[in-house]
C-alpha cells in the first residue's frame, strides 16, 4: 500500500507541480528510483529519445538526485566551461574516486592543488618522452602476443577485451611508471588493478561506504598497491641514477608545490594509482572496439597494413614516434572509435549557484547535477551523416563524413599549461575545460602503437 501511495503522490507532483523556470523533469513512476534504470540500460537512447519530447535541455531523476542535461555542443560548453564558482566535479566523483586512488588526490583536495597535480604529471607527457615510449610500447605488445597462451597457434578464437585489458594496463605501467613499476605487474598485481576497477560500480555513488565483498576487495587493493609503490620509491632513492629517469614517477619525486612542500610519497602512489586507473577505462574500451571493428572490416584491416608497408618499408622496421602522424590511417581508425565509442558517455557537475541558460526562462538550482554528454554530440546526423555507420573513410579530406569540428578554440591555463579551453566541437573524446584529460597524446601514442603491431600480426 506504501509503494502504491508513493507511485500516485510522485505522480501527481509531477502533474500538479510543475516549475515553469526550471527544465521539463521526464515522466517516470517511482520516486529515487525514478529514469535509474532506463538511463542506465541505454543512456544514448535515453538522450535521443527525450531530446525528442523535452528539447536539449531536460531533467531526470538519477538515484534520487535532480540530474540536468544539457545536450549538443552549446550544452558541453555550458557545464564543461562552467566557471569554478558554478559547478564542482568534486562532489560528484569523489565518494568514487576517493576510495580508489587514495586520500589528498585528485577530488580529494583543493582543485588548486589538483591542478599543480596534473601540472607534474603532464611534464611527464613531453615529445621527448613519448620518443622513449614508442618502443617500450611495442615490445610490451609483441612479448604478450608471443607469450599469451591466448594468442598460440596459427587461428583460434580470442577474449579480446580480456587480452586488450592487459595489454594496455602493461604498455602503461612500463612507459609512464618505469621498469621497476611494470615488473611488479603479474597475473595477481593485475587482479588487484580489477579490484580497484570494480570500485568505480555504479551503485557505488550510494553505497560507496558500505561493507559490500567487492567494496572490501577495493580497499585492500588499495592499501596494496599503494604500499608497492612505496617500496619502488625507496628503492629508486638508492639509486641515484634512477632518480634521472623521464617517466612520470620519477617526475613527481622530483616535484615541489607551489608552497615549497615536496610532494610526499603516499600522495605520489596515490596519483599513480589515479594515473593508471583513469587511463586504463578509456585505452583498454578503446583498444578493445578497435580490434573489434576491424574484426568486423577485413578491409580496413589490410588498408592498414598495406599503409604500413607504404609509408615505413615493407620490412617493417621497428616503430618510431615521428612515424606514427605519417600513419593516418590508423589515426582515422581510432578518430571513428573515439567517435562511436567514447569511453566515457557522460560528465557530471554539482551546481554551485543558480545557473540561467541563455535563451531560455529556465534557472538551474543548486540542488541539481548538471550532466553533459559529448559521446552524443559525435552521434548526432547534424555533424556526421549516418552517424551510426563506423567508417573510418568519413575522416578523409573531401569526403563530406565529418562535419563543423573545424572550430577555433582559444587556449587556457588552468594551471597545468594551455590547453583548448572551447568545447563547441561536437568531437570531445577527452573531454574540454579545466577537468579535460591531460593524456590525450599519450593515449593516441598508445592506441596507434598498440594497433600497428597487431596489425603487424594478426588477421582477423
Amino acid at each position: 500500500a506504501f509503494l502504491v501511495v508513493s507511485v500516485i503522490l510522485n505522480v501527481l507532483s509531477q502533474i500538479l507541480f510543475k516549475n515553469p523556470n526550471e527544465p521539463p523533469i521526464v515522466f517516470h513512476f517511482f520516486p529515487i528510483i525514478g529514469s535509474t534504470v532506463t538511463y542506465g540500460i541505454d543512456p544514448y537512447k535515453f538522450f535521443f529519445d527525450n531530446k525528442a519530447k523535452y528539447g536539449e535541455v531536460f531533467t531526470f531523476i538519477l538515484l534520487g538526485k535532480k540530474t540536468t542535461v544539457y545536450l549538443g555542443t552549446h550544452g558541453n560548453e555550458f557545464i564543461l566551461n562552467g566557471k569554478i564558482k558554478d559547478v564542482n566535479a568534486e562532489e560528484v566523483y569523489t565518494v568514487l574516486t576517493t576510495p580508489v586512488f587514495g586520500k589528498d588526490v585528485v577530488y580529494d583536495c583543493p582543485n588548486s592543488k589538483l591542478m599543480e597535480q596534473k601540472k607534474f604529471m603532464k611534464i611527464g607527457l613531453t615529445t621527448e618522452a613519448f620518443k622513449t615510449y614508442v618502443p617500450i610500447i611495442q615490445d610490451e605488445v609483441e612479448t604478450f602476443i608471443k607469450g599469451s597462451a591466448a594468442f598460440k597457434g596459427h587461428k583460434g578464437t580470442v577474449n579480446i577485451p580480456a587480452q586488450m585489458a592487459e595489454i594496455t594496463i602493461y604498455t602503461a605501467s612500463h612507459a609512464l611508471q618505469g621498469k621497476d613499476c611494470r615488473d611488479k605487474f603479474d597475473h595477481s598485481f593485475a587482479e588487484l588493478y580489477h579490484a580497484l576497477d570494480m570500485g568505480f560500480s555504479p551503485i557505488n555513488f550510494m553505497l560507496h561506504w558500505a561493507p559490500l565483498p567487492h567494496n572490501r576487495a577495493r580497499d585492500h587493493a588499495q592499501r596494496t598497491v599503494a604500499k608497492a609503490y612505496m617500496e619502488i620509491m625507496e628503492t629508486r632513492r638508492k639509486d641515484k641514477k634512477s632518480l634521472d629517469n623521464m617517466d612520470i614517477m620519477s617526475q613527481l619525486m622530483r616535484s615541489t608545490y607551489k608552497n615549497g612542500v615536496p610532494v610526499p610519497d603516499m600522495e605520489i602512489a596515490h596519483m599513480m594509482i589515479a594515473l593508471l586507473m583513469a587511463g586504463q577505462h578509456s585505452s583498454s574500451s578503446s583498444s578493445t572496439w578497435i580490434i573489434l571493428r576491424l574484426a568486423a572490416r577485413p578491409d580496413i584491416l589490410e588498408e592498414l597494413y598495406q599503409e604500413q608497408l607504404e609509408v615505413l618499408g615493407s620490412d617493417l622496421p621497428a616503430l618510431q614516434y615521428e612515424d606514427l602522424a605519417k600513419l593516418t590511417k590508423h589515426q582515422n581508425v581510432l578518430k571513428e572509435v573515439l567517435r562511436l565509442h567514447t569511453p566515457i558517455h557522460s560528465i557530471m557537475r554539482k551546481v554551485k549557484s543558480p545557473m540561467p541558460i541563455a535563451g531560455t526562462k529556465f534557472v538551474i538550482p543548486t540542488s541539481h547535477v548538471l550532466l553533459a554528454s559529448p559521446g552524443f554530440s559525435s552521434r548526432e546526423a547534424t555533424y556526421f551523416p549516418d552517424p551510426l555507420k563506423w567508417e573510418p573513410h568519413r575522416w578523409d579530406p573531401e569526403s563530406g563524413g565529418v562535419l563543423g569540428t573545424e572550430v577555433e578554440e582559444e587556449s587556457y591555463d588552468y594551471g597545468y599549461g594551455l590547453i583548448s579551453k572551447g568545447a563547441k566541437s561536437p568531437y570531445l573524446p577527452f573531454g574540454a575545460g579545466r577537468h579535460r584529460c591531460i593524456g590525450e597524446q599519450f593515449a593516441n601514442v598508445q592506441l596507434i602503437t598498440i594497433t600497428a603491431v597487431m596489425v603487424r600480426y594478426f588477421k582477423f
